[in-house]
């Protein structure tokens, strides 16, 4: 905690007779001109100035940031809590036991290996759909999810018990961002401080992207990777430049045929083509207060598909209105309203902050849109849709139509059918508005006799029970049942690759055909190869939209001209007909969703079902590992460890593992979805007696480093350029010339000695915050990525793993320098680290056989002293390990 206060800011606050301690923004000179994200990260500074880390010139550099500079000063944020989901989150526990243990070896207290700051994660990310289409789904999903994931959730049991200031959500309850903003969020912090009762922003970190969803509700916070999420837990304060804030300045009302998808995907679609990775967006303007708090945390949800590091909208009455309606106390209630008067976070329309660049959207302009094939930012106009499939076809199939018959069915399919269409993710299940137009459409169609097309899986997986309780009371269940939209979960489910199998008939007709077909989900992630190993093309839309496409069949379609069947009476029926009027939606939101539904479902959320309680769950301070566990091992970071830093040697002698042009992005890289039988990762299963039906999904065996390192670079879509037109987990190896799976060949790298380097395009480790994008790479052998430039997330997380990222001199890529990948790497200069120095560049030389070397200067991608810090010790946690331990 604080013991410094150079600017007097310590004072207090009385909201309703309770006092509380704050750190006043208005001690600081020139605060007022400040974006509200800076200000959150200003009272950050103040209440955690320490004169090391955080000085007082830190302070004032925040406090004179100048909007038009290039990031350059770096300061130290220390969130107020920590967020996990169980993919990503595991890890962290698992690093956490295995630190204990480490501490241990290096004579220190394993007990101090504790999160510092509060942690809470929502078991959400590892139910499939299996089941789909049926009554009861949901009981037969979630047997199958704690049959396949009984050890982990007993390890999780295990940590929850074990660990201070550790919650979990257990499964079957929502999803983690809208469990976030329904539930864990503060938007104000208190916490005890020395005898005096604090309060302060709530911000956060995640080990999920989508983190973002919490700016909705004024919170400052971002994903990311795992690594620096454990770091974060332990105290360690996030090491980052000061940002440039881009003001986005919003106008006008929704029209009444568009929906809060289609805002989100215009955004994104502006904030791409405008360029702010790595920037914060906020939202001001007259415009801010006609947004409702769900379509906020729809907007702030998609941050990481347009690139910045948050997306926040600030506090208002329409904060404190969502707060009580989600069952926050009176007093709390009163205290965020009280807190953000005082401090200057209070919204005003007519005041404007100075910002970096400014954008503008007059809501009245936005149409009814979906995005596709293949990344969240291409935007297409729902007008445009059946063209747009058309244009795209050819990349994914070589003849327009090879119609298909299903074996056993009086159909056949095509390119372009809609395999799956699916109500999923935190991006729209949180909002009431498009969640209650997809009933009322569902109802609209069910009464004109409208049927889905056999051959789609429908699925609804809520981001909360909520949402089943307000379905419920509006009477809308039994028509989305009667288009199969049963409820298969509550969890992220089709967008991360977790939807299950299609019908085996249809499977095989698309295996016969080599045929096109598409997925279309109301989530935020749609890249290539992640939903289904099936299905091609992916499109995102409204959930009323994805509806409508289950009734449609096919990409193939125009709603304007295309009737989506015909009625009782032989009328033909277009969605212009079913699609709900704006008014009706509302009303039936008002009279359908209460605050006792919020307080109800939240009443005792960390207790869980009979299953869950039931588990049998071991205890201890340290974690008995069992050998036979295929789910959750003891990874080998700390093996050998001592308190002195090895030294950084310069790379001698290295090939190339894999090289890959643009936008490879974290999916490519890390392993998620199904595992397959023949794969390096199957195989390993299958050694130690898994059978193939419980080989379960990569995402659910991340606490097994074993089975992840052989799902890295494993992507079915991953496109190594060191081979021609081949797609999937490969390589070349060079010590055979032949080529195998990049698994088996880093083997017979690492038993040669030989160290490997990855060369990469524009954007490299783009999506979602993986940390396992990072640690697979690292443990795979790569000392060294060089790319033309990088994701925010994925560049420290190398880092973080004690990978150095390098990136080509500016202009220059492997195209431009004729680097094939055959070549031998050097690079020297990286050892000056050793010394306290960060160069700004390294020497790279790459040799081949019948050319000339090829030289050049490499930028190193370490952008801050924090950086610096955890490359030497070897990584971060070996320097959180060191710094306890000490």
């Amino acid at each position: 905690m604080s013991t410094v206060n150079s600017f007097g800011a310590k004072t207090s606050l009385t909201v309703n007779a309770r006092e509380y301690e704050i750190y006043a923004l208005d001690a600081v000179e020139g605060y007022r001109r400040l974006p509200y994200s800076l200000k959150v990260l200003l009272e950050n500074l103040l209440r955690t100035e320490d004169g090391e880390n955080i000085t007082a010139a830190h302070v004032q550099a925040l406090a004179g940031w100048d909007p038009n500079a290039e990031p350059s000063e770096e300061i130290q944020f220390t969130p107020a809590r920590v967020i996990m989901q169980d993919f990503t989150g595991v890890p962290c526990i698992v690093d956490l036991a295995t630190m204990r243990e480490a501490m241990s070896e290096l004579g220190g207290d394993p007990s101090k290996i504790n999160p510092l700051a509060p942690a809470e994660m929502v078991i959400d990310h590892s139910v499939m759909i299996d089941v789909a289409g049926r009554v009861d789904a949901l009981e037969l999903n979630m047997d199958l999810e704690f049959e396949r994931n009984r050890e982990r959730y007993q390890f999780l049991r295990w940590g929850q018990v074990a660990f201070d200031d550790f919650k979990v959500v257990p499964p079957g309850t929502g999803i983690v961002h809208q469990v976030n903003i329904e539930y864990l969020a503060r938007t104000v912090m208190t916490r005890e401080v020395d005898g005096a009762l604090r309060a302060y922003p709530d911000s956060c970190v995640g080990t999920d992207s989508h983190t973002t969803m919490v700016n909705g509700l004024g919170v400052l916070g971002w994903g990311v990777g795992g690594i620096e999420a454990e770091a974060a837990m332990l105290g360690q304060p996030v090491s980052m430049l000061i940002p440039r804030v881009v003001g986005f300045k919003l106008t006008g009302e929704i029209p009444p045929a568009a929906t809060a998808t289609d805002v989100v995907l215009t955004i994104t679609e502006m904030l791409r083509a405008h360029g702010v990775v790595g920037k914060f967006v906020e939202f001001y303007g007259e415009g801010v207060a006609q947004v409702p708090l769900a379509n906020r945390a729809t907007i702030g949800n998609m941050s990481p598909e347009f690139g910045s590091t948050a997306a926040i909208f600030p506090i208002d009455d329409v904060t404190l209105d969502y707060l009580r309606l989600t069952g926050r106390d009176d007093e709390h209630v009163a205290l965020v309203e009280a807190y953000a008067k005082r401090q200057g976070l209070w919204h005003d329309p007519k005041r404007e902050a100075e910002y970096s660049e400014y954008l503008e959207l007059d809501l009245a302009t936005v149409v009814p849109s979906i995005a596709g094939p293949k990344r969240p930012q291409d935007r297409i106009v729902l007008t445009d849709a059946k063209e747009s499939f058309a244009k795209s076809l050819p990349a994914y199939a070589e003849n327009t139509s090879n119609p298909t018959a299903v074996k056993g069915a009086d159909y056949t399919i095509d390119h372009g059918i809609v395999s799956i269409a699916s109500i999923t993710s935190c991006t729209n299940t949180s909002n009431p508005s498009v969640m209650m137009a997809a009933g009322l459409l569902a109802k609209n169609a069910t009464e004109r006799g409208l049927e889905v097309k056999p051959w789609v899986k429908t699925s609804m997986a809520p981001g909360s029970k909520v949402v089943t309780d307000y379905y419920e009371k509006a009477g809308l269940w039994p028509f989305l049942e009667k288009l199969g939209f049963h409820l298969v979960g509550y969890g992220c489910t089709t967008c991360i690759g977790n939807s299950g199998p299609l019908a085996p008939e249809i499977s095989e007709a698309i295996a016969e055909g080599d045929l096109a077909v598409t997925a279309v989900l109301s989530g935020n992630r749609n890249f290539e190869g992640r939903i289904n190993p099936d299905v091609k093309m992916n499109y995102l839309a409204s959930p009323p939209l994805v509806i409508a496409y289950a009734l449609a069949g096919t990409m193939d379609f125009d709603f304007d001209t295309d009737p989506l069947g015909r009625d009782a009476d032989g009328n033909e029926v277009f969605l212009r007909d079913i699609w709900p009027n704006p008014t009706e939606v509302e009303r039936t939101i008002a009279e359908n969703i209460t605050q006792e539904m919020f307080e109800n479902d939240y009443s005792d959320v960390f207790a869980g079902d009979e299953r869950w309680r039931g588990l049998d769950t071991p205890d201890g301070d340290t974690f008995e590992w069992s050998e036979d566990s295929t789910y959750v091992r003891k990874p080998p970071y700390f093996e050998g460890m001592s308190m002195e830093l090895d030294a950084i040697r310069d790379i001698e002698g290295a090939r190339v593992l894999v090289k890959v042009g643009d936008s490879t992005t974290t999916d490519h890289i890390s392993p998620a979805g199904a595992i397959k039988a023949d794969s390096p990762a199957g195989r390993y299963l299958r050694e130690h007696g898994v059978d193939r039906k419980d080989f379960n999904s990569y995402g659910s065996r991340r606490g097994n480093h074993e089975v992840m390192i052989r799902g890295t670079f494993a992507n079915i879509r991953l496109k190594n350029l060191l081979l021609d037109g081949v797609e999937g987990g490969y390589t070349r190896n060079f010590l055979t010339g032949e080529q195998s799976f990049i698994y088996d060949a880093a083997q017979d790298y690492a038993e040669a000695g030989i160290p490997l380097v990855v060369l990469a395009g524009k954007e490299y480790g783009t999506g979602s915050s993986r940390d396992w994008a990072a640690k697979g790479t690292k443990l795979l052998g790569v000392r060294a990525v060089i790319a033309e430039s990088y994701e925010r997330i994925h560049r420290s997380n190398l880092i973080g793993m004690g990978v150095l990222p390098l990136q080509y001199p500016a202009g220059e890529s492997a195209e431009s320098l004729d680097l094939t990948g055959e070549e031998t790497f050097s690079i020297s200069g990286a050892s000056a680290l050793n010394e306290g120095i960060t160069p700004k560049t390294v020497s790279v030389r790459a040799t081949r056989e019948g050319a000339e070397p090829i030289e050049f200067e490499a930028i190193v991608r370490i952008d801050t002293p924090g950086e610096a810090d955890y490359f030497r010790a070897g990584g971060i946690l070996q320097y959180v390990l060191r710094s306890l331990a000490q």
